[in-house]
């Protein structure tokens, strides 16, 4: 008998791996968002991409953590750990950015253009990629060696 290629995902989540892959895409292209930001807004710039790059990509695995656990759970839970997560996030992201946005470091424009270029571009390069496979998103399956 012939298993279902979605049968692997039960154990398996495909979110974290997702996750992983946005985070092993975003780590090198950091550096250059922040020396871009480093030439436009000084060494206060650099530290606030720094500080934004980081947000995203921790954003992006509590993302994956929260909808492993809900799909686990139910279809409902998976429904309340999409939509309160993000709400959840985005309040976390606010947050974070609230703390630190009178500190003498921080660059309020380069951070908070790292953010939305950050998110967006990977969104939009993990977007192209997961439907080139979408049968598999971000896990090509592996061809049985005979």
């Amino acid at each position: 008998m012939v298993e279902s290629p979605a049968a692997q995902y039960v154990d398996t989540p495909p979110e974290p791996a997702i996750a992983r892959d946005l985070v092993r895409r975003g780590l090198p292209v950091a550096p250059a968002l922040i020396v871009v930001c480093g030439l436009l807004w000084g060494v206060d710039g650099a530290l606030s991409a720094a500080y934004g790059v980081a947000l995203v990509l921790v954003n992006f695995l509590i993302a994956a953590a929260l909808l492993a656990w809900g799909a686990r759970i139910s279809l409902t839970m998976l429904m309340v750990a999409s939509l309160g997560g993000f709400l959840l996030r985005m309040g976390l992201i606010l947050a974070a950015v609230w703390f630190v946005k009178d500190m003498a470091w921080v660059s309020l424009p380069a951070m908070c253009a790292t953010i939305l270029v950050t998110h967006l571009g990977l969104l939009l390069w993990e977007t192209r990629y997961v439907s080139a496979s979408l049968a598999f998103p971000a896990l090509k399956p592996q061809r049985e060696r005979s």
